[in-house]
């Protein structure tokens, strides 16, 4: 019996000296083979982490309109029929520039008024130089001279007028006018046309014009908001057209009543429009940092934020070899920043473009 238990425990010291030795935990990153190639590092940026204060933010709906303050409604002075138009819809024209030819009654009468004062005064002219040779002769009264002059000089007053009226108009010659603009600036809305008979009770602007340089972003607020709105308010625009641009500005007016129809606040920002970007008619989004002290935290783009299996992950760049995937765990969130505390340091780096792409390549 004990040479049986002898054997037994022979054996099984053999087997345990033979078992395969159990696999090492290792802490290297997952997929830290990879590497950035010189293609995918030309499209990917990579972004500086920092150290800031949480910023709360408000979101507001809004739309972009046109700068009232610049611009110009034209309305005709007076009555006549469109001949031709030479601008359309969206042109950009400059000041002085003809727009419009129109034929008019009240042009044709003023040309005729204009030769009929000119002839008038051309007839006086001879009759006063007459008068003048009878008066060296004794042959009238200087009365008579005074008379004439008096006529000449009422004529005189009496063709300038006309003549400052048609210049009002632009007159053109042959009982027509054109139509001049007013400043430079893009042609915003044209209600008129060849053929179109116009008149000065005309309630609607035959055409508007705006240099689309500066626009207002009319922002709506509402009245469990309006605590957190202020003039002076510093706030970021973005318009669905291009979603990923912001616009910096200052909320530089707030209308103190409320609009009937939206049951809102007003408020405005001016922005300039250099880039001729921001349409008039767009929706947009007005962001609002909220008047709060916000503890500091590490900010990482949006952009670089990755979600996999209802978990959030950022991509840790070191090198162009050595990239790390890590988990975050956010403590705040805006439009731009996700911001975690934990984790990192401000001389870390994370991939802001191409985040997914690098982190299923790390994952593989």
């Amino acid at each position: 019996m004990k040479h049986t238990l002898y054997i037994a425990g022979i054996c099984l010291l053999v087997l345990s000296g033979c078992a395969a030795p159990q696999e090492e935990v290792t802490s290297e990153p997952a997929g830290s083979a990879f590497r950035l190639n010189e293609q995918l590092k030309a499209s990917t940026e990579i972004a500086e982490i920092t150290q800031t204060p949480v910023k709360e933010q408000l979101t507001l709906s809004g739309k972009i309109e046109y700068n009232e303050n610049d611009m110009v409604a034209y309305r005709s002075l007076i009555d006549g029929i469109i001949e031709q138009v030479r601008f359309e819809l969206g042109d950009y024209v400059r000041k002085g520039q003809v727009l419009a030819t129109i034929k008019s009654n009240q042009i044709s009468e003023l040309d005729q008024q204009q030769k009929i004062y000119q002839n008038q005064i051309n007839l006086l002219q001879q009759k006063l130089q007459q008068k003048k040779e009878l008066l060296q002769d004794g042959m009238i009264a200087s009365s008579e001279v005074l008379e004439t002059e008096h006529e000449l000089q009422g004529a005189r007053i009496e063709l300038d007028k006309i003549r400052q009226s048609l210049q009002i108009y632009s007159a053109a010659g042959n009982g027509s006018f054109h139509i001049l603009a007013p400043k430079n600036g893009y042609i915003i809305q044209k209600s008129m046309s060849a053929g179109q008979t116009i008149g000065t009770q005309e309630a609607a602007p035959l055409f508007s014009i705006s240099n689309l340089k500066q626009v207002w972003v009319m922002v709506n607020i509402y009245a469990n908001n309006l605590r957190y709105i202020q003039e002076g308010n510093e706030v970021k625009v973005r318009t669905i057209a291009y979603p990923d641009q912001y616009y910096s500005g200052k909320i530089d007016k707030i209308y103190n009543v409320f609009d009937d129809n939206e049951h809102v606040l007003k408020a405005r920002v001016v922005l300039e429009n250099n880039n001729l970007n921001l349409h008039p008619g767009l929706a947009a989004d007005i962001i609002i940092d909220k008047n709060t002290q916000g503890r500091l935290a590490y900010a990482i783009p949006n952009q670089a934020v990755i979600f996999s299996n209802n978990r959030q992950f950022i991509v840790l760049y070191k090198n162009d070899g050595h990239m790390e995937i890590y988990r975050i765990a956010p403590v705040a969130r805006n439009e731009q920043y996700t911001y975690i505390t934990e984790g990192i340091t401000s001389d870390d780096k994370v991939v802001k473009t191409n985040a997914l792409l690098i982190f299923e390549a790390l994952n593989k």
